[in-house]
């Protein structure tokens, strides 16, 4: 009894603690997540002290991990995913594979063994899911297109601990090939069982026994619904030697087709923050300050190795499949770390695969590359940006293309909303031009008898080609709002006379885009506030004179 008070005042004690470091991180206009990190450093056993029970802590932090791919998996869909197109596989998949390779070869040019080197490729190639998700959900850069690439890449991370786990239980001596087949063969047989598992319950068993109308007179049934579906999917790969977050993930994506999946959007919010903050704390209480501070060139080169070497190779595997130069250094930054799941496989091969001090090295230079993804992240869209202007500097001449006559409009990002305005300004007979960076759906703007062009609208060499300089009005509907102030910015400089209307999605970033120089600012969270309360108010309206009729 006494040690489950322990384990509640050891949470007690980290969320406190994140809390207010948390909060001091904000105050400073740091990300909260280095905050929550510096917390469970300082708390930790290697530190103060406060903090002892390392096992229920890490488990709990688990929890928050795969309870946050279950939140993600709810806003994803089965079409979506498929967006990411083939693309995101193979380059999820060449780049585990390169930065194995890689990092073993490495490895073993500095002296290490065979078997060690390998174990150590197979740790690094992994990224951060829960802090890059979470930064890039923070900055309003997970639909960018670097934000799209590092999520695909890490999703199929996630899918590739079960077979690293295998390789490295057979390094340290678990296992010969043939029970690695066999094994992968059952984690396989596993997953696609639960995956029709949780269909069927999902779509078939909770239908018949919940109703949507049911969970909204009752909030705290979807709470329950969330906690069972999440966690229990979780534990249920766990127990079929699964990725516990893969499992999560795959549970949000099935029950956000269901009829219950706004609510439970709306009601695990809370939940969710509290469980990942604990995994960040409760990461940070694995760093060891002064085993880091007796080995400082040790693990700074390590770490400086680490952070180059993986945005290197996402880069070049990015530009081999065909994105621009910009595009490939932003989701090359971003993935510039050592992921959560690399301590599982640290812990599988400690004391086998690898020895105490590789051990504690992997560790500190995880825990350090944690705390600098929020700025690599920061920083990835501007190296992006200046890496692209670079590039195309020797090629701009200043001379324009001409393909006709100059149009009078041009859209930038040409997804649903641009859609839009481009049909409602189709048959005005005004001259549109559009231009996005996704092929399929430039695709959609010819039928419409509308240019359009592939591209990245941050590049002024583009818009000069489309002729924007001689545009009446520019329409800026791209949800990033770090690109369409780049955007903002180039036309301004192209043609100052421009009248440009301009895309918000948060209300936090409407002030960034008008001192960019948008004159027309559409906030959506606003304009959601204003349609409701016109429908609330012409309901009531309706109500009113329904009783008046009756009354009379």
């Amino acid at each position: 009894m006494e040690e489950t008070w322990t384990v509640a005042r050891d949470v007690i004690v980290l969320l406190g603690g994140a809390l207010f470091l948390g909060a001091a991180a904000v105050r400073f206009r740091q990300s909260a997540v280095v905050g929550y990190l510096a917390a469970g450093t300082l708390l930790g056993p290697h530190a103060l002290g406060w903090v002892q029970s390392e096992a229920e802590v890490e488990l709990m932090s688990e929890l928050g991990v795969a309870l946050l791919l279950f939140g993600i998996g709810l806003e994803f869909s089965w079409p979506r995913l498929k967006s990411f197109g083939p693309r995101a596989v193979v380059g999820g998949v060449l780049q585990v594979a390169i930065t194995l390779v890689v990092g073993a070869l490495a490895a073993w040019i500095l002296g290490v063994g065979v078997r060690q080197a390998i174990g150590i490729g197979a740790m690094v190639s992994l990224s951060s899911t829960a802090c890059v998700l979470r930064v890039l959900v923070d900055r309003a850069e997970l639909e960018s297109v670097h934000g799209r690439n590092a999520t695909g890449v890490l999703l199929l991370q996630d899918m590739a601990v079960v077979p690293l786990a295998l390789l490295v239980g057979v390094l340290g001596g678990g296992g010969d090939a043939g029970s690695v087949v066999r094994e992968i063969g059952t984690a396989v047989g596993a997953a696609v069982g639960l995956i029709l598992g949780l269909y069927v319950l999902l779509n078939w068993v909770a239908v018949g026994l919940l109703s949507s109308s049911m969970l909204r007179r009752n909030r705290e049934l979807a709470v329950l619904l969330a906690v069972c579906v999440g966690l229990g999917s979780a534990a249920a790969a766990h127990y079929a030697h699964l990725s516990p977050a893969v499992g999560a993930f795959v549970a949000g994506m099935i029950l956000g087709g269901s009829p219950f999946a706004d609510q439970v959007r709306a009601d695990i919010g809370s939940l969710r923050v509290m469980l990942l903050t604990l995994f960040f704390a409760a990461a940070g209480t694995m760093a060891d300050p002064a085993w880091i501070l007796a080995h400082t060139y040790l693990v700074g080169g390590f770490t400086a190795a680490v952070i180059l070497g993986k945005a290197a190779i996402v880069w070049l595997v990015m530009r081999a499949l065909g994105h621009r130069s910009g595009h490939a250094a932003a989701t090359g930054l971003a993935l510039a770390q050592i992921g959560e799941f690399s301590f599982v496989l640290a812990s599988l091969g400690r004391g086998t695969v690898i020895g105490e001090q590789t051990f504690l090295l992997i560790g500190s230079a995880t825990i350090i590359t944690l705390f600098l993804t929020p700025y690599l992240a920061a920083a990835a869209p501007v190296v992006g940006a200046a890496l692209d202007r670079l590039r195309d500097a020797p090629r701009s001449s200043g001379a324009k293309s001409a393909e006709g006559e100059p149009p009078e409009i041009v859209i930038v990002g040409f997804g649903p909303a641009g859609q839009r305005v481009a049909e409602g300004v189709a048959d005005s007979g005004a001259r549109v031009a559009v231009v996005d960076v996704n092929p399929s759906v430039v695709e959609r703007a010819r039928p419409l008898g509308i240019t359009a062009r592939v591209g990245d609208a941050t590049q002024t060499e583009l818009l000069e080609s489309m002729h924007v300089e001689e545009a009446r009005y520019v329409l800026v509907t791209v949800p990033d709002p770090d690109a369409a102030r780049r955007i903002i910015q180039a036309v301004r400089i192209l043609n100052p006379q421009a009248q440009l209307l301009v895309r918000s999605r948060y209300h936090a970033f409407r002030q960034e885009l008008e001192l960019a120089g948008a004159q027309v600012v559409v906030d959506e969270e606003q304009e959601v506030g204003r349609r409701l309360a016109g429908s609330l108010r012409s309901r009531r309206r309706r109500a009113a004179k329904r009783a008046a009729d009756e009354a009379a």
